[in-house]
């Protein structure tokens, strides 16, 4: 009963601070800047809450009234069922009444002349700020503790909490600005209701067209999810052949090869379709070779799906690994020793307890990977020609000539029906399948190297597609020391000058051209980075181990934020953040918020199959001791879940610095990111300075990638061999 008391005491004082303290509305200058502290007590719009509703504006006395009414029970009521019942009812009220009042009130008053026909003109709002931010924390604690005390989930108040403010979060964050963009089909130009729009383009045959199996072409909805299958299948075999090779080889080179399978990643996405370009392009360097050896003209075939394809498995492999990494290593040793203990080869012993042991990690790798190609835009856009895929005509749609906002919500439709396809697919494939490898004993074998039959081929076709790697990087390389890539080779250190260059004159100083963006890129990557491990883990685990109602479709509402194009993602933040309740736009914080809940899917998919291996025992024993399902999450389940931790890291940071399709939508003067500016240099013709520029980013993300790794460190499940010596000695 104290521990109830005490928490509540906490979100209670935290609530009256905000009401008596903190600004109710949003300051265009920011909150952290302070430099509102000089003009608090002169300019109204910076007060509190309660000074806001005592000087007219009466939608704010509901939350004030809420607020004292969770104050009387806290000072009257015990602790127990009926207090509880009373608390959720306060904070489910206190939130639907912010949301309300938010959507309903803007800066000119009421948004909707229904309501000021209704109810008479009101004054105008800004957005909500800081003092507005607490309140809903604080109304969303108060329905979680609850809960707690009415005993739901056996009153585990950190769960509930948890699941309550991820489903405030994604709310906000993921729902409502969907929401926002699917509103616009409906809507016309005059801003009346209209289903026309949608009509027509829900029938259009340049969407459903199967002309392909008739020597026609196809739609661009079956174009896409024929791309997506191809681009699937190839990434999840070939990361599972790099992390095959990586942990049950003896590969020699095994340091290099992670290292190139992490290059694509870390690159941006149009610098790998350039690369392609000048390497197979009609005038490539690999394709001029070619025809001089043998007469060979290879035309326009990079141009298409095909070209596509190759640079989605060029870009997508390394998250394959990724994935993939830590769930071969998590095979239990000692299940494969017992399998060859009963006499099973190498092989029998890969194929039926290594490989069906592996089944949650692949089903996530192709998952990601077919999502990943269904929302990609930078390589369509390079390399698409005239086969466009549902991302680029999205685009097309919203800010081309047809400004056709039913259109673009018709794709989006479509594309989230074929990603919600494969993510039930996935889900009925696994679902009664046990797949636990770690329990609570230790395990004290050695993983089985592949048998010969397997580990040749995956070698050699691991060899052939990093020496392919290699050429790409090479050719990207090369074009930051050229004068003109394809025309002028003449080396120059030239376009590094530019866009890095330092002075010394009158003291040290950033000359580049690329210093301003290049720091606010780290900036926020190194921000948005941890937050998205840390969210995306958490919900894995929510997931994984927790029954709540309405898990399924939670889950499946942070996968439909990683499955719509990122043009989408960044015109739909635009059209919920550019106004009240909640204003963004402009900010380092809109950035980092869509980054986030834009990358949290790996981190939750890659957490999920790590603790599909995780016995559920673990979990029980540490709670049986007497330690908190917080307390058991941070000492118990992290420290098993460093592959997964690793690889939401790398992905989220990197994923921070090489978007592009939802970043040049968010971008301001103030805050522009390293890609937008690329995108900028290349459309300017400024070719080396861009490839110099993305040179400069893909060496500082290794570097910063092998921070991580030293800082998280490796998961452990078997004892290291003995050596000989060893051995010898102790015998």
């Amino acid at each position: 009963m104290n521990a109830d008391n005490r928490r509540l005491d906490w979100i209670l004082g935290g609530a009256i601070l905000a009401l008596l303290i903190l600004p109710w509305y949003r300051i265009r200058a920011g909150f952290f800047s302070f430099d509102w502290l000089g003009d608090f007590f002169a300019e109204p719009d910076l007060w509190p809450g309660l000074f806001q509703a005592l000087i007219g504006r009466w939608q704010l006395w509901p939350i004030i009234l809420l607020t004292a009414a969770a104050l009387y029970l806290r000072l009257r009521a015990p602790s127990g069922a009926g207090r509880g019942r009373a608390m959720v009812w306060i904070g489910a009220l206190g939130l639907i009444w912010l949301a309300v009042e938010g959507l309903s009130v803007g800066t000119r008053g009421w948004n909707w002349g229904l309501l000021e026909a209704s109810f008479g003109e009101v004054d105008g709002q800004p957005a909500f700020g800081a003092g507005a931010v607490v309140l809903s924390l604080f109304f969303t604690c108060l329905i979680s503790f609850g809960a707690a005390e009415r005993g739901a989930l056996k009153g585990d108040a950190f769960v509930l909490t948890s699941i309550a403010l991820l489903i405030l979060l994604v709310g906000a964050f993921v729902f409502y600005p969907i929401l926002s963009i699917f509103t616009g089909a409906f809507q016309d130009f005059d801003g009346s209701f209209t289903t026309e729009g949608v009509r027509r383009n829900i029938a259009d045959p340049k969407i459903w067209s199967l002309g392909c199996l008739t020597g026609g072409a196809c739609g661009v909805a079956w174009r896409t999810f024929f791309l997506a299958i191809c681009t699937a299948t190839a990434t999840t075999l070939l990361g599972l052949a790099f992390a095959l090779v990586a942990t049950r080889t003896r590969f020699p080179f095994k340091k290099s090869l992670r290292l190139l399978t992490v290059l694509p990643i870390i690159t941006p996405p149009f610098v790998v379709g350039l690369a392609l370009i000048m390497l197979l392009g009609r005038q490539g360097t690999l394709t001029q070779a070619i025809y001089s050896v043998t007469g060979i003209e290879l035309g326009r075939w990079i141009y298409g799906l095909t070209g596509i394809w190759l640079a989605q498995v060029l870009s997508f492999t390394p998250i394959s690994f990724l994935v993939l990494i830590g769930v071969v290593e998590g095979v239990s040793p000692s299940m494969e020793e017992a399998s060859q203990t009963l006499r099973a080869g190498r092989w029998r012993t890969f194929r039926k307890v290594s490989l069906p042991l592996m089944a949650p990690g692949l089903a996530n790798a192709f998952l990601i990977g077919f999502i990943e190609s269904m929302a990609d835009f930078g390589n369509p856009l390079v390399l698409g020609g005239s086969g466009g895929v549902l991302s680029t005509e999205i685009f097309f749609s919203v800010v081309g000539a047809q400004n056709d906002p039913s259109r673009a919500a018709v794709l989006a439709a479509v594309l989230l029906f074929f990603t919600l396809s494969a993510f039930i697919a996935q889900r009925v494939w696994l679902s009664g399948r046990s797949f636990a490898t770690v329990g609570g004993k230790g395990d004290g074998g050695t993983h089985a190297q592949l048998p010969a039959r397997v580990a040749w081929p995956v070698i050699g076709v691991v060899s052939a597609w990093s020496l392919f790697t290699v050429i790409v990087y090479a050719m990207i390389l090369f074009g930051g020391f050229v004068k003109l890539w394809g025309l002028d080779h003449t080396l120059t250190l030239e376009h590094y000058v530019r866009a890095f260059g330092v002075t010394f004159e009158g003291g040290f100083r950033w000359t580049g051209v690329a210093w301003n963006s290049f720091w606010t890129t780290m900036t926020i990557a190194l921000i948005a980075a941890p937050l998205t491990a840390a969210v995306g883990l958490l919900t894995g685990w929510l997931i994984s181990r927790q029954t709540f109602p309405g898990k399924t479709v939670f889950e499946f509402v942070l996968m439909m934020s990683f499955a719509i194009p990122g043009t989408v993602i960044g015109i739909s933040y635009i059209m919920a953040f550019n106004l009240p309740p909640i204003q963004m736009t402009g900010t380092a914080l809109i950035l980092i918020v869509c980054f986030v809940f834009r990358n949290m899917p790996v981190g939750v998919r890659g957490s999920v199959a790590a603790m599909a291996q995780l016995d559920g025992s673990l979990d029980e024993a540490s709670l049986t001791l007497g330690a908190g399902s917080g307390r058991t999450l941070r000492r118990v389940i992290l420290p098993l879940l460093r592959p997964a931790i690793m690889a939401a890291l790398v992905y989220s940071f990197v994923r921070a610095i090489t978007s592009i399709s939802a970043v040049i939508f968010l971008v301001s003067a103030k805050y522009n990111m390293a890609t937008a500016y690329i995108v900028g240099l290349v459309e300017n013709g400024q070719y080396g300075v861009a490839i110099a520029y993305s040179s400069v980013l893909i060496l500082v993300m290794i570097t910063v990638i092998g921070g991580f790794q030293m800082l998280v460190g490796e998961r452990r499940l078997r004892r290291r061999p003995v050596p000989p010596a060893a051995k010898e000695a102790t015998v």
